[in-house]
């Protein structure tokens, strides 16, 4: 998945045109309204949604729901495009003069919640009319960054549901016969850190097959921001404060400097890498370690089924840079939120309830997408691997004030790929975002020296 795609959604979310979005419903779904005598005798709620991979699933859950509570669920696809502001009119019923088919909930990603909070479109989770998870969104069930992910202002504001993220995802063949070769244990050259994938580069004989030993997209930075994502701070742990940023530091600093390093063993042109030619790669056989999102896990069951992916492979953590230097990858969160216009929301929350209650591996196996719950796995290699590194991934940030961030920060991470100063540019950006929060000229004021140790160095020390 591309960041690009996601972020270009996000800014014609806030851009707000006044268009109403163009709804984009299944074949068998319909925007005209429900006839009078079916409303009549089921009591009716409207679910919209984006991701047209959950269609065939989702109204599996709403049938299943129908023969349980005797409530009808409309499912309907909507375009991603001006998505909150096509909520909005169709809740003020502005869309095409009914008003009949405003969504009494919706899927929506976590860094679009503040906007939705504070127009009104989200509300704070209540059940049976007051404030209320129904005991449903607790740590032994989601993972901190799914909790944080619908967050906003020390309040729950949605139902996690699924995820996004990316994970070290790794030819376990090749690792078998490297194994076997320098007479190690297989599970000792997973790397843990940057450290060790040069470490094994430099002592791996590579069959004729493999062109490289790690090649990942580093033009996209939902596959670069691990480098430095543990040490930079947008808004706190629930991307929702504006007085807790953090992009300009020693450790940030250090970890780019490692990325940058990293051009002088894995030359990659940043101009010309892509998500899709790095996974083809990988799935030729040409790689050995690569950085993917979850999607990976379908397209090699789908090569595997086919014939074209001889080999086992496996899903470990995103590495730390050094032993002294951690990661911390991106992620987003896909949640249900109950339309705070909605004269239905009571049974708006008891369906977003049952569908978390549904079999995890249903789901996957329907759409693709992995359950943001801590509960089963569905059956499918590498799954507990992107889990583990979800559960401790960086949920996006809400803040509407850092809307630009994701741009400047990618363009950043280019310009350090490409061999700028690391510490110029990372003051840079800092700058540029604390400027557009505050409203002010902001200026840094100390300048931090770029380490000149390599991660080799580091390690060494």
């Amino acid at each position: 998945m591309s960041l690009k795609k996601r972020l270009i959604a996000v800014f014609c979310i806030l851009a707000m045109t006044g268009a109403a979005a163009f709804l984009a419903v299944p074949a068998q779904q319909s925007l005209e309204p429900a006839p009078q005598n079916i409303l009549k005798t089921k009591p009716t709620i409207t679910l919209w949604y984006t991701d047209e991979a959950m269609g065939d699933y989702l109204s599996s859950v709403a049938l299943d729901y129908l023969e349980s509570c005797d409530i009808r669920v409309l499912p309907v696809l909507v375009s991603g495009l001006d998505y909150l502001e096509a909520i909005h009119d169709a809740s003020m019923g502005n869309t095409d003069g009914s008003g009949g088919n405003a969504p009494d909930l919706y899927l929506i990603s976590n860094d679009s919640l503040e906007k939705a909070y504070l127009a009104g479109l989200a509300q704070e989770i209540q059940t049976d009319g007051i404030v209320s998870d129904g005991g449903v969104l607790t740590s032994e069930r989601f993972p901190e960054a799914a909790l944080n992910a619908v967050t906003y202002q020390g309040k729950r504001v949605a139902f996690p549901l699924y995820y996004e993220t990316s994970a070290l995802v790794y030819n376990e063949t090749y690792l078998q016969q490297a194994a076997r070769e320098m007479g190690v244990a297989e599970d000792t050259l997973i790397p843990r850190t940057i450290e060790d994938i040069l470490s094994f580069a430099d002592a791996y004989n590579a069959p004729e097959t493999v062109e490289a030993v790690f090649k990942w997209d580093v033009s996209d930075i939902f596959y670069n921001y691990f480098f430095a994502g543990h040490y930079i701070s947008v808004g706190g742990p629930c991307g929702d404060d504006e007085s807790r940023i953090d992009i300009y530091n020693r450790e940030a600093v250090t970890g780019l400097k490692a990325y940058q390093d990293l051009n002088q063993f894995f030359s990659i042109d940043a101009e010309t890498s892509s998500y899709e030619a790095v996974v083809q790669d990988f799935l030729d056989g040409k790689l050995v370690f690569t950085v993917a999102t979850t999607d990976m896990l379908g397209r090699v069951e789908k090569a595997r089924a086919e014939g074209t992916f001889p080999y086992e492979y496996g899903v470990a953590a995103l590495p730390d840079i050094s032993a002294q230097t951690r990661s911390g990858g991106l992620s987003v969160t896909y949640a249900l939120a109950i339309n705070g216009y909605s004269t239905q929301k009571g049974m708006a929350s008891d369906f977003a309830l049952f569908l978390l209650d549904q079999d995890v591996s249903k789901m996957y196996a329907r759409t693709g997408r992995l359950s943001a719950q801590n509960k089963a796995l569905p059956d499918v290699p590498g799954a507990e691997g992107f889990s583990a590194e979800y559960a401790k991934s960086v949920p996006m940030p809400k803040l509407m004030s850092t809307e630009n961030f994701w741009v400047w920060m990618e363009v950043a991470y280019t310009r350090i790929w490409q061999g700028e100063n690391v510490s110029d540019i990372l003051k840079a950006l800092s700058e540029q975002i604390m400027t557009q929060v505050t409203g002010s000229p902001y200026e840094e004021t100390e300048y931090i020296e770029v380490p000149e140790a390599s991660t080799q160095q580091d390690e060494a020390e």
